[in-house]
């Protein structure tokens, strides 16, 4: 073997995985975050190409068309006196240059992996994720137009933390005052969903939060029917994606598929009050009526989990199916 050939085949060795490598960081959904957790059936590029064509479309209504930062002139002006014969000066200025671009552009939608199959996360940037997800959801229950094929579910997401008990009461109790902290007050339910994850019971979660919202005005009562205010826990790997939202039941929580159908199929019942302890209890009767388990099946979209505590596999809230890799 010659001493080129050697040289080569070393080469390939030393690229051979740069391809393979998975970028964490800004890539992935984290705590801090806020967007917009949105589910399909099976083909998340596609997915991902109709959120951004639709949340565009509707940011525009609200907020105007998107505008882009190019990289200050200032910065290349100043560098007009290097020698351009200078390759490690050139270098430097390509490198600030980059950086710069990259600082400049952030886009106010970016898809990140979410780290659940048939979920995409798709990251805000100067907005209300909550106010655009209810503007797109309103317009669709009132024209009755289809603009989504593979989208199933938005879901706005106002805030993360860590997915363990302890720092999801710690969050809550700030991020549920606008809400709930008296002198505010209002009916709610509790909306529990996790994938990739089994270190949370449904059952514990919601009873701890329903408690937390109790003391914050005992006035605040459980409603599972048609309740003024939806709490959404979604829980993905180890982080926790959470806010609270208005018309969940009306807008057919938050399907897009299911909004553009006729009123007639949603006709509401009466509410069912009740106080936060009843919560866990009212919820068990609800799944013995049939309410569903979870939207894990593969090219169907189903309810969240309506669990008796005790039964196993699907019915205790959790999505086990296996984590992107």
């Amino acid at each position: 073997m010659t001493e080129s050939q050697d040289s080569r085949k070393r080469s390939k060795r030393r690229y051979a995985n740069y391809g393979n490598k998975k970028y964490k960081g800004s890539r992935e959904l984290e705590v801090g975050m806020q967007g917009i957790l949105i589910t399909c059936n099976m083909n998340e590029r596609k997915c991902t190409s109709e959120a951004y064509s639709l949340l565009n479309e509707y940011a525009d209504q609200l907020y105007g068309p998107e505008k882009f930062s190019d990289v200050e002139e200032s910065d290349s002006d100043g560098d007009n006196a290097v020698d351009e014969d200078d390759a490690e000066a050139a270098l430097k200025k390509e490198v600030k240059q980059i950086r710069s671009s990259t600082q400049k552009m952030e886009r106010r939608f970016q898809a990140l992996d979410s780290g659940a199959n048939n979920v995409v996360f798709m990251r805000t940037q100067h907005l209300d994720p909550d106010k655009l997800v209810h503007h797109i959801l309103k317009d669709l229950h009132a024209t009755k137009k289809k603009k989504s094929r593979i989208i199933l579910r938005m879901l706005p997401v106002s805030g993360t933390c860590k997915a363990f008990i302890e720092d999801m009461e710690k969050y809550m109790e700030n991020f549920l005052e606008t809400w709930f902290k008296t002198p505010n007050q209002g009916t709610f339910q509790i909306v529990f969903k996790a994938r990739n994850s089994s270190h949370n019971k449904r059952e514990e979660v919601i009873k701890a939060l329903a408690g937390l919202v109790g003391k914050m005005n005992p006035q605040n009562k459980v409603d599972l029917t048609n309740p003024e205010y939806t709490i959404i826990i979604e829980v993905i790997k180890n982080v926790c994606c959470v806010s609270v939202v208005r018309d969940y039941m009306l807008f057919r929580k938050f399907n897009l598929q299911e909004v553009v159908k006729l009123d007639k199929e949603q006709n509401l019942p009466p509410r069912t009050e009740g106080s936060p302890r009843e919560a866990t209890v009212q919820e068990a009767e609800d799944a013995k009526q049939g309410e569903g388990v979870g939207d894990s099946v593969p090219g169907q979209e189903q309810p969240e989990a309506m669990a008796v505590p005790g039964e196993k596999g699907e019915e205790d809230g959790q999505d086990h199916s296996p984590s992107k890799k």
